[in-house]
C-alpha cells in the first residue's frame, strides 16, 4: 500500500497559536549559549597559552593573555544572557543584544589570534542580535 501526504496531515499548521518569532528567539538563546561556551573555551585556551592560536600576532592592545581574559568574561556574560532569554523578559532581550554586540566587537579584535573562527563567531553574533532586536522581548507574550 502506497501512502500519500494526506495520510500524514501535512497541511496541518503546527505553529498555530504561537507568536511570530518564537523560533528566532529560541535560536538566539541556544546560539548565545553555544557562543558563550565557545568563548569560555577560547578564553581558557588563550590564558593557558595553548598552541591553537596564530603565533606572533599583533593585537589592538595588550597580548593574547589579556584577550583571553576578555573573551572569557564575554563568554560568561553570554551564558547568563542565554539563560535569562528563556524567561522572555525585556531586560534579558537587551542584555543579550548588548553581550552579543560587545562580543562581536571583541571577536574582531581577537581575529589576529584565530581569524576564521573569530569571523564565524562574529557572523553568529550578528544573527543573534537580529533575532533579539526584531522578535525578542515582550512581543512574544502578546
Amino acid at each position: 500500500m502506497v501512502r500519500t501526504t494526506q495520510d500524514y496531515e501535512v497541511a496541518r499548521d503546527y505553529g498555530a497559536g504561537e507568536p511570530a518569532g518564537v523560533g528566532w528567539v529560541a535560536f538566539a538563546a541556544v546560539m548565545l549559549g553555544f557562543t558563550g561556551l565557545w568563548n569560555v573555551f577560547d578564553g581558557i585556551a588563550a590564558i593557558s597559552n595553548a598552541h591553537v592560536f596564530t603565533a606572533n600576532a599583533n593585537y589592538v592592545f595588550s597580548d593574547l593573555n589579556t584577550w583571553g581574559w576578555i573573551v572569557l568574561i564575554f563568554g560568561v556574560l553570554q551564558g547568563i544572557a542565554a539563560f535569562s532569554l528563556l524567561t522572555g523578559s525585556e531586560w534579558a532581550r537587551w542584555f543579550g543584544v548588548a553581550s552579543a554586540s560587545v562580543n562581536a566587537l571583541g571577536q574582531l579584535w581577537f581575529a589576529p589570534a584565530y581569524p576564521w573562527w573569530s569571523i564565524a563567531i562574529f557572523a553568529l553574533d550578528i544573527l543573534i542580535i537580529y533575532a533579539l532586536v526584531v522578535y525578542g522581548g515582550s512581543r512574544l507574550r502578546t
